[in-house]
Formats: C-alpha cells, structure tokens, sequence
C-alpha cells in the first residue's frame, strides 16, 4: 500500500492552544475513550492518523489521555497480519522449518518484545491446519496463567489458567490449559496422558526455568511429560547455557549455549523502532558495614570497591530498610519518576524487592515519600496477580514486588525502576529490566532509568545493556550516513558540516586556536550553545574545551569546507526523515534522562534554538537537530 507523500500531509501536526481548548470542551473534560477526567498533560488525538493523510484540525481531532493516546499508538505499529515485523518474520521461518528439528524451535527475543503474541499466532496456524488439536502453556508463575490465558482469548484462544492437576481432564469447551513448571513436576505422568492423547502444541515460556527445582528435577519432569507432544515452542527473554544438566528439547552448541530458531535481541529491537525505550542505569555507591558472626570488628566498604567475598553482606547491609541507603535511593528514583511524570502523566516505577519483609518495608518508606498508599505484590499472596493488574491499568505511581515481577509481567506504564533484590544472575537482571523498556506506542518519549547499587557486578550487567543501545544507535546513525554520503566522499565525520549548524556562512574563514586545532567562530559558537543547553557548567569549562571535546567525538571537522547539497535517489525524501525523527526523538529522550529533565522541555528548547519543530522541519534542519542534540548528550557524558 503507497504510502502519504509529504506534499499530501497537513503541515501541522500538533493542535495550537484555540483547537486543544476547543477539544477538552468538546469532550467534557474527560477522555473520550474510557471517561477517565483529563489531567495536565492530555493528549491532542488525530482520529484519522495524521501520517495517513488526516488533517490537524478540530473536526479531525479528539481528547485522550495518555494511556488510551499511546494503546492506539501500539496497535497501529503492527502489520495487517497484527504482527511486529521481527514476528511474522520468525512465524515464517517456524513453518519454513516444519516446527525446528524434532518438534523443537526455540526464540530468544528481547524482554517486551512480544513473545507471546507469537507463540499464539503459531498456535492459530497450527490448530488452523490441523497439525494439533490442544494446546499446553507452561510458565514461572501463577500470575502468568492468566496473562496467557487472557492473551489467549483475545485471539479467540479459549485456554484454562484455573486447572488443577486434580481435575485430570481438560474441559471440552477449552483449546488447552496454562500450567506452571512445579505443577507438572509434581504429577508428570498425567501430563504425559494429557499430552498423548491429543495431536499437542507445547509453549514453555522461559524455558531456562526448566533448569529450575530441587536437583534439577524439573527438567527430567518435562521430559517425561512432553515427550509425546507433536510440537514444543519454546521461548526466552535472554540467551541462556547450561553447565549442568541440559534441559530437554533444547539444541546445544559445543561451548554449551542454547541455539535458537530464531533469536531477536535488544539492539535489533531498538534498531527497528516502537518495540523497546532506552534505558539509563543510575548507579548509586555508599559506605556498607557490617560485623562478621563471633567478631567484633566492623568491616567498612563502598559498594563499589567491594570485591567478591564483601558483595553479599555489603549488598544486604545497603538494602536494609533500617539503614540510609535504600530510602536514599528510594527518594532519588521518585524525584526522577516526578520529572518523568511531567510528559507521561501515568508512568509507574517498580521496586524489585528480595523477600516479602523487605517488599513491605520498602512500600512504607515511599508512602512516606510519596504520600499515597503503596501496593505489594507477593507471589505466595493470592491476589498478587489482582494487585499487578489494577496497577497496570491505573495511575498509581509505585508498586513493590519479589521475584513474581521479574519475567513477562506486563506492565507498560512502568517507567523508572529500582533493583534491590540480591539476586546477582544477569539472566534475572536482565529480565527485571525487560520490564521497563516496553514501548507503549511510536510517541513514546520514555526512556527508562533503572536504579542499582554500584556494585561490580551489577555495573558490569548495566554497561552491557548499555552497550547494545549505543550500538543500536550507532548503526542505525551509519545506514543514515551511508545514505546520504556524496561520490563517496565526506567533508565531515558527521551528518553535516559544522557551519550548518549555527547557519553562518559569513565567518568561515576567521579560526581559534585550541588544543592543538582550529576552530571556526561557527563552530564555538556552536559548542557555547550546547553548552548552554546542558546546563550550568564549571567555570573551567570553556567554548574552547567544549570545541575540542567535540572534535575529539567527530562531532565536527574543525577543518571542514562548506557543504554540498546531497541528492539520494535510493530512498524517498519522506521516509529518510521518518526515519531521522525517530533517532532524533530516542536521542532527546536519552538527553531527558542523563540531564534529568522532561523530555517536552529539551524539544521546546530545541524548537526555540534551531526556529524549527521536528514535524515541518527540512531533511537538512533534521540533520542539524541531530547533531545538536548528540553533542549535548557528549558534554552530559563527560560531565
């Protein structure tokens, strides 16, 4: 389907004030979606999308709050097919392979992906061709059952999430059950007949967990159960190995990693854009002490300094709710929560606590912060999963929970996060942070901050994370660069030259020496500027040095000539700018999060700064901005 040339687009994309007073009115004050009363921060809707063609008018526009504006911002980024490219694109290497070796194909596909809307496409196939006739999920935990099943339903998938093993057969009204790995484990010969007497399609969601249980049991249980099974899919959040025993169904190479069918990770992810946010570790150090059994010296350690035997009291002392440390950091990551709240009026933040005395000592300190009831989810509780699903669905602006929390709860909303749990596993961290960078929509200018200790380890698992989103970043920065480069030649390390970024030709030929190179007027004038834009600085920062530092990056060419217009026929003049809005638009979200600063503030600067907004802006402002805001995000980064 052609898409809507620029040319046919209404110019303006965001309501002016008379048309918002005029839409609030119209819709009484209240979201014309779910009634919910409007609060600072609505959202100005587009009934007809204005990337289709709908006009910028109030004949064409409705009141929503945030959540219903960025729900129907999620469902509009999947294909006719209600798949995510990477998912339809892993349903059809499923089929392609006749459901993987054996009966067996594994996804690895980054947190927040949306695992489960594929395996339940596959299933539709399935049960649509006949292959099976009853499907089996099996998950971590209690909550999960109903997630699935819920998810389930809405494909028209009618799944139990309330089977006993007691009951001993599944009703005929239902396509198949949700089970927990423990409860096959404890009765795996019925599972066996429940399996084998019908053609079946196992899902094991977060397969690694089959590694799980006393003595490892859990794996020979599933083997036992499944065995039978016509298909098994199965799915996980992260890459996993084993060093023990190999958990069944799954394919090993020769350094005893897991080999996937079909793997879908992080930087992929953030490269294709509105399936995952970026996220930012703040890491907070302190002093820990604590005294060993039968001693009475006091050990002292910073949590960053502290090695491998002082890791575990030196964490438990920092994560004691008696201490300073944790309703420190508590404080901290609310404070941010506020700042994130003022362009998302509904973003949450989870505290992942270790065990359930800490959870409910953790949720009186922030209602002490924050002054409002505080929920806990507690997986051993039986309205844990009630408690998760009237936060997901409300305001609130916290909830604690353990272990539950961790993998494939969906909670979109959630925005900051603190880790105080002592599990030190990257698998767990990395799933604990899989909850946070969702993207809830094409709009969505979170990026999420997850507060840890400093500790080694915990750094060690961050700057990992991290380093896939500075790749994600800069390889999509390198598609657009070969894309627009000339002749194969380039007057500048960058988008475009450093005179176009202040706009004045004029003083090209006047220089300043420093550090050892020579810089243009435009080009100080340029880094004063960014100066200005990231704040207050220390007197000894100067334009000079900021000049250098860029350089240094390839911010700009100190030396570079005046540009020359570049003509790409390989790709249209729409899509090349649709493209540079979304790394603008992550790039200023990842700016909101190191300055700590909303996200519409730095955009009404930048607005201001550059006499442009980035919906009408040329492909060359776009290119400007840019660069604009990732030479603020190096001053910030060096700071």
């Amino acid at each position: 389907m052609a898409g809507v040339s620029d040319q046919s687009r209404d110019r303006r994309r965001s309501f002016n004030s008379a048309e918002r007073v005029a839409l609030f009115l119209a819709a009484g004050g209240c979201c014309v979606n779910c009634g919910v009363e409007l609060e600072p921060g609505w959202h100005g809707d587009h009934m007809a999308p204005w990337s289709k063609g709908g006009p910028t008018d109030v004949l064409n526009g409705q009141a929503l709050c945030p959540q219903c504006n960025l729900q129907k911002g999620s469902n509009s980024m999947t294909n006719s097919s209600g798949l995510r490219d990477w998912q339809r694109d892993a349903r059809e290497r499923y089929h392609s392979r006749n459901g993987g070796v054996n009966g067996n194909f594994l996804v690895v596909a980054t947190p927040g992906a949306g695992k489960t809307t594929l395996a339940l496409a596959i299933a539709q196939d399935l049960i649509d061709r006949s292959v099976v006739t009853r499907i089996v999920v099996i998950v971590p935990t209690k909550h999960l059952r109903r997630q699935w099943a819920e998810a389930g339903a809405r494909r028209g998938i009618k799944l139990d999430h309330v089977f006993e093993n007691r009951n001993g057969a599944v009703g005929a009204d239902f396509d198949g059950v949700v089970a927990t790995y423990q409860g096959v484990a404890s009765s795996p010969l019925l599972w066996q007949r429940l399996t084998g007497s019908k053609r079946t399609l196992v899902i094991f969601d977060e397969i690694h967990h089959a590694g799980d249980g006393e003595d490892l049991r859990w794996g020979e249980a599933l083997k036992e159960s499944f065995e039978p099974a016509a298909r098994r899919l199965l799915l996980s959040g992260t890459p996993f190995r084993t060093d023990g025993k190999p958990i069944p169904f799954v394919t090993y190479d020769e350094e005893r990693r897991a080999v996937a069918g079909f793997n879908y990770d992080y930087g992929t992810a953030l490269i294709d854009g509105g399936v995952v946010r970026p996220a930012v570790f703040p890491a907070w150090d302190g002093k820990s002490k604590w005294r060993r059994s039968g001693q009475l010296a006091v050990t002292s350690v910073d949590l960053s300094e502290a090695d491998k035997d002082e890791v575990p009291p030196a964490l438990k002392a920092a994560l004691d709710p008696n201490e300073e440390w944790i309703p420190s950091v508590l404080q901290e990551a609310h404070t941010a929560l506020l700042q994130m709240r003022i362009d998302t009026p509904d973003a949450g933040g989870l505290v992942v606590a270790s065990d359930q005395f800490a959870a409910n000592a953790y949720a009186k300190i922030l209602e002490r912060i924050a002054g409002v009831p505080i929920p806990v989810a507690i997986s051993d509780e039986p309205n844990a999963s009630q408690i998760i699903k009237d936060f997901s669905k409300g305001t609130a602006p916290w909830v604690v929970a353990v272990y539950m929390i961790a993998e494939g709860v969906d909670i979109p909303r959630l925005g900051v996060g603190v880790y105080a749990s002592r599990v030190r596993t990257k698998m767990f961290f990395t799933q604990v942070v899989g909850r946070f960078v969702r993207m809830r929509g094409e709009d969505d200018p979170t990026t999420a901050r997850v507060f840890i200790p400093s500790l080694p380890i915990f750094l060690a698992h961050a700057q990992d994370i991290e380093k896939t989103v500075d790749a994600a970043l800069a390889e999509q920065e390198k598609k657009i660069r070969e894309g627009q480069s000339s002749d194969g030649e380039s007057d500048s390390g960058t988008l475009f030259p450093a005179y176009e970024i202040v706009g004045s030709s004029d003083a090209t030929h006047h220089a300043t020496i420093a550090s050892g190179s020579k810089f243009t007027p435009e080009q100080l004038a340029y880094a004063q500027r960014t100066m200005e834009m990231s704040g207050p600085a220390p007197a000894s920062v100067t334009s000079e040095w900021v000049a250098s530092l860029l350089s240094s990056a390839g911010a700009f060419n100190p030396q570079s000539m005046p540009p020359q217009r570049v003509v790409d026929d390989s790709e249209p003049l729409g899509d090349q700018k649709k493209t540079l809005r979304k790394l603008i638009h992550r790039k200023v979200g990842r700016l909101a999060a190191l300055t700590n600063r909303p996200y519409q503030h730095i955009n009404g600067e930048l607005n201001q700064s550059l006499q442009n907004n980035v919906t009408t802006a040329t492909l060359e402002q776009l290119q400007k901005r840019l660069v604009t805001v990732e030479a603020a995000i190096r001053v910030e980064q060096a700071k």
